[in-house]
């Protein structure tokens, strides 16, 4: 992707043809002035807010307003969005409704400081849903906005420092370590009534010159993709892929159990088919309708 041209043109105007839909939260009054940080994209429980500090939300993208702290004229918008986790929702639908706020955002000329990533310290392992996160996070952002990511550990209160220590040089030396070198920041925060810890984390967002864009948001507005076309999409049906393959095998072992006999397990296996039929739904959803793979063969001759 040549970049230097993308950033040199203006920025086109996103409809969201075919993507949005008339519920979808989005940013209404969007002001080219406005600094723009999206957090929670990778964690359901948690959003860094300022005077709310770290709070519990829904699975809608919500974004609240405050003034800037060294421009009155200014408006610094928090936007805090689903994680990939959610119990009640599809993963596809949560990309969808981040997709959709963030390409609407930056068709609007709205600039966008840095990104919060949230993860609690207390998780014992990097496994499962929090690593599945982590990919679809980095998916979504690009290497080039990297430098604008604060990497935030939370939820220090529920483990010794000693053991948070540990798990925290696993992040920065392992899970992490990619991003680090790309520019981003680590931070802890340390209460949920701690005000000042929350500024801190906005301060040194502020700090950093705007990101021009996500990758999700060029793919999105600049380059006209569908969200299956995007590198968020394709990462989250290779992810959908994983769990099938997994949700069929557990349902072989649940019917070399004997469910047919047993109560317990024949729920069980209701219940992970279930969860198949939903995966394989997502994962058609996501597919690159054939013209669509032809043309882009095309262009890329």
């Amino acid at each position: 992707m040549d970049k230097t041209r993308l950033k040199a043109r203006r920025r086109k105007t996103w409809k969201g043809k075919g993507i949005q839909r008339p519920d979808d939260t989005v940013m209404t009054g969007g002001r080219s002035s406005d600094v723009v940080i999206p957090s929670g994209a990778v964690s359901a429980n948690n959003v860094a807010s300022v005077g709310h500090d770290l709070r519990s939300h829904t699975a809608r993208i919500e974004h609240f307003v405050i003034p800037h702290t060294k421009d009155t004229s200014r408006r610094i918008v928090f936007v805090d969005t689903p994680g990939f986790d959610d119990t009640y929702i599809d993963d596809s639908e949560i990309l969808r409704r981040i997709a959709v706020w963030l390409a609407k955002s930056y068709s609007d000329d709205m600039k966008l400081a840095g990104v919060v990533y949230l993860h609690e310290i207390s998780q014992p392992r990097m496994m499962g849903a929090p690593r599945r996160n982590l990919e679809m996070f980095s998916q979504l952002c690009g290497e080039s906005a990297m430098r604008n990511v604060i990497l935030v550990t939370t939820k220090w209160e529920e483990v010794s420092l000693e053991l948070g220590e540990r798990r925290e040089r696993q992040l920065r030396d392992n899970y992490w370590k990619r991003m680090l070198e790309l520019g981003s920041q680590m931070l802890r925060f340390h209460s949920q009534h701690d005000h000042s810890s929350a500024w801190d984390i906005v301060n040194r967002i502020l700090g950093n010159q705007p990101v021009d864009a996500l990758q999700i948001q060029e793919e999105m507005v600049d380059l006209q993709r569908t969200i299956p076309e995007t590198s968020a999409g394709r990462a989250l049906r290779a992810t959908l892929k994983e769990l099938l393959a997994a949700r069929e095998q557990m349902g072989e072992k649940l019917k070399e159990q004997g469910a047919e006999n047993d109560e317990r397990l024949r729920q069980a296996v209701d219940e992970n088919k279930r969860t198949i039929d939903s995966i394989s739904k997502q994962i058609r959803g996501l597919k690159i309708p054939m013209m669509k793979r032809i043309a882009g063969f095309l262009r890329s001759q």
